[in-house]
C-alpha cells in the first residue's frame, strides 16, 4: 500500500483487531469500489485493491463507515513471502494468520499533499474511526479503553514519522495517555527550536518533534516511556535532559554489547509493565544500514534484523494497543529489497505479539502473564 499524502509519508495504513469468535455478525464486503484494483499472481483472477499483506486475498475490506468490521491490519509488497510457508512463527509458536481472530487489510488513509496541519488531522480522524469500530471477538467483554469496551488493534505503516503524532491524538481518544515503547536510532522529543527552528507553526511538527509535542498535548503517560537502539548525535547534553521532561528513558544501541539482548528486554519490559495499555513506535533505522538502507536518516552502529526481532519478540505479555512501522522508503531500498523485507518481518513479530496476547478485555490485561498458559490454550484452538 502506498500513501501518497503530505511531504514525507511513505507507505501505507492499517490496522489488526479481533476475528470471528462465535458472534452473529457478517463480515463487510470489499474492496471498496473507489480503490485501486489489481490481480494478484496466481490468484486465478481474484481482483482485490492491492497485493495484501502474505498474499492473502481473504484481507480486503470495505470502508465503509457505516459497517461494523473487525479486524484491520497491513499490507508491505515484502511481505508476500510470509505466506509461501503457511506463517508459522516457530519461536513464537503461534500462527498470525490462522488464530482466534481474523486479519483484514484497511487501504489507505486518504491524506491531502497540499497541508500538512490537514493531512494530520486526516490521519488522525481515519485511525480513530478504525479503532472505534467493533471487532469480532470479546465485543461484549469490558476492556480498558476510555468506553470500558475491548477495542480492536491497529497497526500503521508509513511514511514518515510524523504520522506518530495523530495516531496518539486518535490513541488518546480512545484510552487517556499511553506509554510508548520507541524503536528509533533518534530521540524524535527535540524541542522545535533545537530541531527545525520552528520558522512556523506547521513546520514546528517533524519527525523530530513529534514526541515533544505529544508530551506538551498529554498524550503520553507520566515516566513510562523508554527509546530502545538511540545511537544519534545531539546538539547537547540538554537534549536527554528535555528528553526526561517529556516522559523518557532510554537504551543506548550500543548498550547491546553491555547488557545484551535480554538486559534490553529487561530493561523496557520493567519500563511499562505487563498491565497498561501500550503505544508501540517502530522506526525501521533502528536497524544498521547494513541491514535497512532505505530510510531517511540513517545511522551506523545499529542492531541487526536477528537482534531486533529477539528483541520484539522479548515484549510478550506486554498490553500493545496499537502500534506504527515507519520511516521505510523503498525509493532508497537496494534491487534485493532488505529494507522492506526486514519491514515486513518485524510488522509479523509484532502481530505475533497481539495474536498471542488475545483480545485486550480487562481480564486479560490485569492478569498476571504466564507465556505456558496462553500457550496451552492457543494449543487447544
Amino acid at each position: 500500500m502506498l500513501l501518497k499524502p503530505f511531504a514525507l509519508l511513505a507507505c501505507a495504513g492499517c490496522a489488526i483487531a479481533h476475528g470471528n469468535h462465535g458472534h452473529d455478525q457478517s463480515p463487510i464486503s470489499g474492496p471498496h469500489k473507489s480503490l485501486w484494483y489489481n490481480t494478484l499472481p496466481g490468484d486465478g483472477g481474484t481482483q482485490v485493491h492491492h497485493s495484501t499483506l502474505a498474499l492473502r486475498t481473504d484481507l480486503a475490506l470495505d470502508l465503509d463507515p457505516a459497517g461494523s468490521d473487525k479486524v484491520l491490519d497491513a499490507s508491505i509488497s515484502s511481505s508476500r513471502k510470509l505466506g509461501f510457508s503457511g506463517g508459522y512463527n516457530v519461536p513464537m509458536k503461534s500462527n498470525p494468520f490462522n488464530f482466534w481472530g481474523k486479519v483484514l487489510d484497511c487501504g489507505d488513509i486518504p491524506v491531502t499533499s497540499y497541508d500538512n496541519h490537514y493531512a494530520l488531522q486526516q490521519i488522525e480522524d481515519g485511525h480513530n474511526m478504525l479503532l472505534t469500530r467493533t471487532p469480532y471477538t470479546a465485543a461484549d467483554e469490558p476492556g480498558i479503553s476510555k468506553s470500558g469496551k475491548t477495542l480492536p488493534r491497529i497497526i500503521t505503516l508509513g511514511g514518515d514519522h510524523t504520522i506518530t503524532l495523530p495516531l496518539l491524538r486518535s490513541i488518546n481518544k480512545a484510552y487517556g495517555p499511553i506509554s510508548v515503547i520507541h524503536f528509533d536510532s533518534h530521540l524524535d522529543t527535540w524541542k522545535p527550536k533545537v530541531f527545525g527552528g520552528a520558522p512556523s507553526k506547521q513546520a514546528a511538527i517533524n519527525h523530530g518533534t513529534y514526541f515533544y509535542w505529544a508530551s506538551e498535548e498529554g498524550l503520553l503517560a507520566n515516566d513510562s516511556s523508554i527509546h530502545a537502539g538511540i545511537r544519534t548525535t545531539l546538539s547537547g547534553p540538554s537534549d536527554y535532559e528535555n528528553d526526561g521532561y517529556c516522559g523518557f528513558t532510554r537504551v543506548e544501541a550500543r548498550e547491546i554489547d553491555t547488557i545484551g539482548i535480554h538486559g534490553i528486554i529487561h530493561r523496557i519490559k520493567e519500563r511499562v509493565g505487563t498491565k497498561n495499555p501500550v503505544y508501540l513506535s517502530i522506526d525501521i533505522d533502528t536497524l544498521d544500514p547494513a541491514f535497512a538502507p532505505a530510510t531517511g536518516t540513517p545511522e551506523t552502529g545499529g542492531w541487526t534484523t536477528r537482534e531486533l526481532r529477539t528483541i520484539i519478540r522479548g515484549l510478550e505479555g506486554i498490553n500493545f494497543v496499537a502500534a506504527d512501522i515507519v520511516e521505510v522508503a523503498p525509493a532508497y531500498d537496494t534491487n534485493a529489497e532488505l529494507t522492506t523485507m526486514a519491514a515486513a518481518d518485524v510488522l509479523y513479530e509484532v502481530m505475533t505479539l497481539m495474536v498471542k496476547k488475545g483480545p485486550l478485555t480487562v481480564e486479560a490485561t490485569q492478569a498476571d502473564y504466564v507465556p505456558e498458559k496462553v500457550e496451552a490454550e492457543a494449543a487447544e484452538l
